[in-house]
C-alpha cells in the first residue's frame, strides 16, 4: 500500500449524493484509498449496488438514508456515523440539483429545492459535522460548479445557489485554518451525469443539451480525481479550490 493510500487508512468519510454521478465517484475514490465511508442519499434503493461494489474490495461502507434539507435528519446522520466509526475525518457535499428556466418562467418550486439542497443542505451538515472535524483536522468538500464564477442566462437561481456555496465554504475557511480543518472547493465545468436530466423547464434542457453537445465533457471519476488530490494532501497543505473544466468548454 503507497503513501497516498496509507493517508486515509483509518480515516473515515461521509458522502452525499452518493447514489449517482460525483458522490459515487468520490465515495469509490476515497473507499480506495483506505477510508471508511457512509455514502448517503435520498435514494437509498441506488446505494446498495455501490455498498456490495465497495464491499467487496475490503472497504467498510455505511448506507445512509438522507434528505439532506431535514436539518435534524443530518444531525443525526452525522452523530450515527461517528458513534459507529469512531470519528469523521472528510465531509463530502455532493447533494445539489440544477434547474434551469429564465426568471419570468421559472417554477418557484425549483427555486426552493435547490436553495434547501444545494445550499442549506450543505451547510447544515457542515454545521452538524464541524465539531468532529475540528477534533480530527479534517477536510470539508464543498462541490460547486462552475457556475458561481461565470453567468448565463436561464441560470439565475442555480448560479445564485453555487455563489452561495463558495462564500459560505470562505467564510468558513477563514474561521477554521487555525484550527487545522482544510475547506474545499471543487468547481467542476460541464459534467456527464444525471444532472441535466431533472431540468423541468423544457426549452432550457434542450438548450443546454444542444450546447454541452459541442464538446467532450468531464466524466464524474474526473473531478473526484481532485477530490482525491485535495484531502490526500499533506496536513500542512490546503487546497482550498479547484476549477475543473472540459478543454473544450469555453
Amino acid at each position: 500500500m503507497d503513501d497516498m493510500v496509507a493517508a486515509l487508512n483509518g480515516k473515515v468519510a461521509f458522502v452525499t449524493g452518493a447514489a449517482s454521478g460525483i458522490g459515487r465517484a468520490c465515495a469509490r475514490v476515497l473507499a480506495a484509498e483506505g477510508a471508511t465511508v457512509a455514502i448517503a442519499d435520498i435514494r437509498t434503493d441506488r446505494l446498495h449496488a455501490l455498498h456490495d461494489e465497495l464491499a467487496e474490495t475490503g472497504a467498510k461502507v455505511q448506507i445512509v438514508t438522507l434528505d439532506v434539507t431535514d436539518e435534524q435528519a443530518d444531525k443525526a446522520a452525522i452523530q450515527s456515523t461517528v458513534e459507529q466509526f469512531g470519528r469523521l475525518d472528510v465531509l463530502v457535499n455532493c447533494a445539489g440539483y440544477m434547474l434551469l428556466a429564465p426568471v419570468i418562467e421559472a417554477d418557484t418550486a425549483d427555486w426552493t429545492k435547490m436553495i434547501n439542497t444545494n445550499v442549506l443542505g450543505m451547510m447544515y451538515l457542515t454545521h452538524a459535522a464541524l465539531p468532529h472535524l475540528i477534533e480530527s483536522k479534517g477536510s470539508i468538500v464543498q462541490m460547486s460548479s462552475i457556475a458561481a464564477r461565470t453567468v448565463v442566462k436561464t441560470a439565475s437561481a442555480y448560479h445564485a445557489s453555487k455563489f452561495a456555496v463558495n462564500g459560505f465554504s470562505e467564510g468558513l475557511r477563514q474561521e477554521v485554518t487555525e484550527l487545522g480543518v482544510r475547506v474545499i472547493v471543487i468547481e467542476p465545468g460541464t459534467t456527464q451525469t444525471e444532472l441535466r436530466d431533472h431540468i423541468t423547464h423544457a426549452a432550457s434542457k434542450a438548450a443546454i443539451e444542444a450546447r454541452v453537445a459541442q464538446y467532450r465533457q468531464l466524466q464524474a471519476e474526473d473531478v473526484a480525481e481532485a477530490v482525491r488530490y485535495a484531502v490526500t494532501a499533506p496536513e500542512h497543505v490546503a487546497v482550498n479550490e479547484i476549477l475543473i473544466r472540459p478543454t473544450d468548454q469555453i
